[in-house]
């Protein structure tokens, strides 16, 4: 683990994310206290992984089965729009 103070993180970014990314701890103080961990995300970081790991998401089984689109008579959008954008000027 690498104690750093905020200075030194900003003028070499870079190298400290390089070795954070290689699994490595970065601890970032300001003025001799300590104010941020950089660590590498864990495997399971997502919101989606942490739901399923706590049983409060059921993960999809299979593709979403949307039905045909319908297609409506009448009017069409385009001349809706060109309407509406008419009364505007």
């Amino acid at each position: 683990m690498v104690r750093i103070g905020v200075r030194e993180l900003r003028q070499n970014a870079s190298q400290y994310l390089a070795r954070v990314k290689a699994g490595e701890t970065v601890e970032v103080t300001e003025r001799g206290t300590l104010i941020a961990l950089l660590t590498p995300p864990s495997p399971a970081a997502s919101a989606r992984d942490r739901l399923i790991a706590e049983g409060r998401l059921i993960p999809a089984s299979g593709p979403l089965q949307l039905p045909a689109r319908v297609r409506v008579e009448g009017v069409e959008s385009q001349a809706v729009l060109d309407e509406l954008r008419e009364e505007r000027l």
